[in-house]
């Protein structure tokens, strides 16, 4: 090509030159929004992941009872997690299930205040929490269904949690069914942060942190709007029902109002770049539920926390075995190469 015809345009490799370096750019440039969003996002905590003992040390003691918070923040789990429901009279309580068949003695206390649900082809006896006041509540035993060492356990409200975490962990309630107690009258979202202003802890300035989550989306948007919410929210999801949210459209939609995707583990083991994906939207990612129901499981749930920690690059774990996490080797030998997981 004559040297006249390049004058008033740039070499070829000149402008693959810049091309390259321009790429190089673009991806530094990607790497540390990344490293900003990781740095600004507390709960992204990939080298120090966090410890949630799901229901409290729920594989030992009777899930959310006094008994197994206490013996959580004893196995040095930096989260307890209680999932929240309502009273008739709108009080928030420490249960996992909206009914209290399961967990209490309700059926033997009050064993006409029941309603007929159908389940499929069968129609069955449940008592909602609902349906009773706090004060009917206290009066049945959560801990005997599990151990008669644990009978006379109560039933704890979300103050009283509060309370038993004070100086000792921090707390990540999880919100559940609000449409259903809106449906009832009863606005969990509201009852939630006027406990939270009561205890000023809305700002984090008092007591226990607070990291809320929720698979209601809209009850993460309403935390974030209208009560104008700057805690860490989690929003989890779980089955057929996570899949709008797993693109990478999905994902950005949830970063908008959540610092947190908190999946079934089955989703990340279907699909493991599901973490990198979230984290590349600038959301931490905490799996759930890791657990061993008997002493004989325990070296293999260690296996599979290494590999959530190590492999996929979780940040974190909810488990009901809290004192296993402890035993998860680390993911880097001393010349930070990765270590292989089992």
């Amino acid at each position: 090509m004559p040297t006249s015809m390049l004058t008033n345009r740039q070499h070829p490799n000149r402008v693959i030159a810049q091309a390259l370096l321009l790429c190089l750019a673009l991806a530094l440039s990607l790497d540390s929004v990344i490293s900003v969003q990781a740095q600004s996002n507390p709960l992204r905590q990939t080298d120090t992941p966090l410890n949630i003992a799901h229901r409290g040390a729920s594989a030992y003691a009777p899930e959310h009872t006094a008994a197994a918070y206490r013996m959580a923040i004893e196995m040095g789990a930096p989260f307890i997690e209680p999932d929240l429901q309502m009273t008739r009279d709108g009080v928030l309580i420490a249960l996992h299930d909206p009914t209290l068949e399961r967990t209490t003695n309700v059926a033997t206390l009050f064993p006409q205040r029941y309603r007929r649900v159908q389940r499929g082809a069968k129609a069955v006896r449940q008592w909602f929490a609902y349906d009773f006041s706090l004060a009917e509540i206290k009066q049945l035993d959560a801990g005997s269904w599990l151990s008669e060492a644990y009978a006379g356990e109560r039933i704890l409200t979300l103050d009283e949690v509060i309370a038993l975490a004070q100086g000792k962990a921090d707390i990540m309630p999880e919100l559940k069914y609000p449409d259903r107690y809106l449906a009832q009258g009863l606005d969990m979202a509201q009852a939630f942060w006027h406990v939270l202003e009561r205890h000023r802890l809305t700002r984090g300035e008092h007591g226990p942190q607070v990291v809320v989550q929720s698979f209601h989306f809209d009850t993460l948007v309403r935390l974030r709007q209208q009560f104008q919410s700057s805690l860490p929210q989690v929003f989890l999801v779980y089955g057929d029902s996570a899949a709008p949210w797993l693109s990478d459209e999905g994902l950005a939609r949830v970063a908008t109002i959540a610092d947190a995707l908190g999946p079934s583990k089955l989703l990340i083991e279907a699909d493991p770049t599901l973490v990198s994906r979230s984290h590349q939207q600038g959301l931490a990612v905490i799996p759930y539920t890791f657990a061993s129901p008997h002493r004989a499981t325990d070296a293999a749930l260690i296996r599979e926390m290494q590999t959530a920690l190590c492999l996929w690059q979780v940040d974190g774990l909810f488990t009901n075995n809290p004192d296993l996490f402890g035993q998860v080797g680390p993911c880097r030998d001393e010349s930070n190469a990765p270590v292989a997981t089992p």
